[in-house]
């Protein structure tokens, strides 16, 4: 039987592996400790949500405004329905958050409560400020993030023409 010399980091020691096994398989062959983790009580953690956070989409503008009460926090630019596709206007709210939902829809979703609707990221930021979805408002994926952390689930969303 022939065997291999692997040289481990010195903390560890050398082993001779048989052949047809590398070192991956090796490792995955040996016991390991168990730990569990609890996480961080809410309690204990900072909030940086906005506590009277409402959210204004203006479609013509392709903007996005983020408001605390009356006072506007932050705006952006966003991408919207084609006009075979239109988003549609109204009052809304978010009703879900998904962190790295992947694809199209980049690393934020914040789902409206109507239909299929969302708020979310993109693979494709150059498509920003143009009418391409199919109904979404796209944001860049930093932007989306930062919206993100920023309302919670319920935070009303005003989409007006």
């Amino acid at each position: 039987m022939k065997v291999r010399t692997i040289y481990l980091p010195e903390s560890l020691k050398t082993i001779n592996l048989p052949e047809g096994e590398n070192y991956i398989s090796y490792c995955h062959s040996q016991p390991a400790n168990v730990t569990e983790i609890s996480p961080i009580p809410l309690v204990g953690r900072a909030s940086f949500t906005l506590p009277r956070a409402n959210i204004l989409l203006i479609k013509s503008q392709r903007q996005l405004t983020l408001f605390d009460g009356n006072s506007p926090i932050r705006q952006y630019p966003v991408a919207i329905g084609k006009p075979s596709t239109p988003t549609p206007a109204g009052n809304f709210a978010i009703a879900t958050k998904i962190m790295n939902p992947g694809g199209v829809l980049g690393t934020r979703w914040m789902g409206l409560n109507f239909d299929a609707y969302g708020v979310h990221g993109t693979n494709s930021p150059w498509l920003i400020g143009q009418m391409v979805s199919n109904g979404c408002i796209r944001m860049h994926n930093a932007h989306a993030e930062e919206l993100f952390t920023l309302i919670n689930i319920g935070t009303p969303i005003y989409i007006r023409d």
